[in-house]
Formats: C-alpha cells, structure tokens, sequence
C-alpha cells in the first residue's frame, strides 16, 4: 500500500498550503543563531541526512539514515556530525561514537505508517559538545496549534541550512504527523518545532514525503516515548553500531568540513514518494 494512501484519513479536510513561508538560508552567524543545534549529519562514501543535538553527547535524526536497504547498521565510524554546517565550516563536529534505532524498524520504501512511527535514530557523539558552545533542543509533544516550522538540509541547498518559518500541520493519526513542509532529499531527520514558547522544541522529524494534489506534503511522527526508549537502550549498550576504539573524534568550533556527492553509496535522504 502507497504512504499516501496509507494516510488519507489524516489527510481529509486538510488545507494545504495556507499562509506557508518560503525558506530562508542560514548561511552566516548571526542568520544562524538560534539554529545551532541543527547539523548536517554526513557518511563517508555516501549520502547526508539533516540531525539536531537534544543533548551534549546526542544528536536526533532519522532512522532509515543509519540502516541500509539490507538491514545492517551503517558503520558509526563512518558517521560524522556537522553543528551548523554551512559552506564547508561547521560551528562544531564530531565523529559519531555509538547509533541506536528501534529494534523493530526495517528500511522499507514506500514505508508503512507503522514503520513511520519508529524511524528515528540517536546517535552518541564521541565528544559531548559543549553547552557554552551550542544548547541542545527539548524534545517534546505536539502543542495544540498548526503551524510548525522546519530546518534542513536538502539536495540543492546541501550547502546551507534552510529555514521555513511557518508550514502547517494538516493532520494526526495515532503517533503519527503529517506536514505540508517544504523538504526534499536530504531532509531525513530535520527537525520539525513548535515555535510557540520561549524556546523552539523539536515535536517531530521528517521521515518520508512526496506530495498530494500537486502540494508538498511530509510525514513524521511523535517523539518523547520514543527518544526514551533509545536512550534507555544506549544505557543497556544495546546498539546498532559502534565505532572502534581509537575512531577520530573532534569538536572543533569552526573546523572544516568537506564537500560530499550525493546518491553515492548509501542511500541516505529522506524517502520521497508520489500518490
């Protein structure tokens, strides 16, 4: 069964489309304060995904990021998180240490809603970045209102963050989210916030899109309960990976990133489909 259709209940009555922003590039300092937290997460000879730190030593992305088409974990050691990536500096990075998904998550595409729903990895850092340095995001539960805001990196625009401001939430099903952002390949994993309080906390991340009625649409799922349960499981050092000893490990303000090919190796981004 296609995403979409999986998902039409959420989708009935929805508006798509209305008083959405355009993106914006965050591409200096001062453009990218507030936004610090969200990083390129980059595989060696391979792809990219968009993650978000939610603690010193932890970074949230998506879970199909970490896991080949065949089952097995991306080597950790061939992970590398990138604080504010933005034209080949990053405000920090680090190796990735350890990764942990849901023991029940299969990369499947298109994917069931019920995989939806546990397509989220953490990954440990191998040095904590500290909080003098960037404040991680809260996790946290949807609020009552539709509009929510998302940050990414994206095939085209892989070289900057983009941030569109206002997108809307067009619906909810059990844990799962639908959104009518505007994101492509690459986005796997950005972070979706509720903007309402003091402070923007991550409610979602983008997992799969494509569109519907020629309107972009993207889907993600509820994440408290489930960050939990990760975190629970790299307390036991019930992982998918982990990077020898010895695997480099720096966070460096400011340190050099490089350039990578997309669609090479991995099949990283987000999983984007048509009704």
């Amino acid at each position: 069964m296609k995403l979409l259709a999986a998902l039409m209940v959420v989708l009935a009555g929805a508006a798509f489309g209305q008083d959405n922003s355009g993106l914006d590039e965050l591409a200096t300092r001062e453009e990218l304060r507030g936004w610090e937290p969200v990083g390129r997460v980059d595989i060696d000879g391979g792809g990219f995904c968009t993650g978000a730190l939610i603690a010193a030593d932890l970074v949230l992305t998506a879970a199909h990021c970490v896991i080949d088409r065949d089952g097995t974990a991306i080597d950790a050691a061939r992970i590398r998180f990138r604080a504010g990536f933005s034209y080949g500096t990053s405000l920090a990075e680090t190796a990735v240490l350890r990764t942990v998904v849901d023991p029940g998550y299969r990369n499947i595409d298109p994917a069931p809603p019920e995989i939806i729903q546990l397509d989220v990895a953490l990954l440990q850092l191998a040095e904590p970045i500290p909080s003098a340095v960037i404040s991680p995001f809260v996790v946290a539960r949807p609020g009552e209102g539709d509009e929510v805001s998302v940050v990414s990196y994206a095939e085209g625009r892989e070289e900057a963050l983009s941030w569109q401001r206002v997108c809307r939430v067009l619906g909810r099903q059990e844990a799962l989210i639908a959104v009518d952002c505007d994101v492509s390949f690459g986005s796997s994993g950005a972070p979706v916030l509720d903007r309402s309080g003091y402070r923007a906390r991550i409610v979602s991340i983008i997992s799969a899109g494509g569109a519907y009625e020629g309107r972009p649409i993207a889907f993600g799922m509820e994440l408290p309960e489930m960050v939990d349960r990760l975190k629970a499981a790299l307390r036991r050092g019930d992982v998918a990976s982990e990077a020898a000893a010895g695997a480099e490990a720096s966070a460096l303000p400011g340190k050099p990133g490089k350039r990578i090919t997309l669609g090479g190796g991995n099949d990283t981004g987000a999983k984007f489909v048509s009704p």
